[in-house]
């Protein structure tokens, strides 16, 4: 994988538990994870080309960013988090502009969009 220059950070209260729940709902592997006590303090996680970073904060922001992820199939994706137990915002639907997708939060707050739609990286 290219190490990518535009990487996203997540602080959760938990970090740890947020790295198990990102594995089992959303599909994330683990990358590196560095604990001190027991505290995930620095943890990253790759979905394919792309990479978060996340660790242990005692105030985590109340609001945060979304992420969104590609996938091919939506609606099986949406199955895997529902049985996860994710929030789902709102689940998979079609798009005016022909793409599929749906939103869900994860245990902490944080808003995750999945879909179809692929950007292009090069210059127009």
């Amino acid at each position: 994988m290219a190490r990518p220059h535009i990487v996203p950070y997540l602080s959760y209260r938990d970090a740890k538990a947020a790295m198990a729940f990102l594995t089992e709902a959303f599909g994330l592997t683990t990358v590196t994870a560095y604990e001190d006590a027991g505290v995930l303090q620095h943890g990253e996680m790759a979905w394919r080309d792309g990479l978060i970073m996340l660790g242990t904060a005692e105030i985590a922001p109340s609001v945060s960013p979304g992420i969104y992820l590609v996938v091919e199939d939506v609606d099986a994706h949406h199955a895997r988090a529902v049985k996860a137990g994710a929030e789902i915002v709102y689940g998979p639907e079609d798009t005016p502009f022909g793409t599929r997708r749906y939103r869900a939060k994860d245990p902490e707050g944080h808003e995750w969009s999945f879909g179809t739609y692929a950007p292009d990286t090069e210059a127009n």
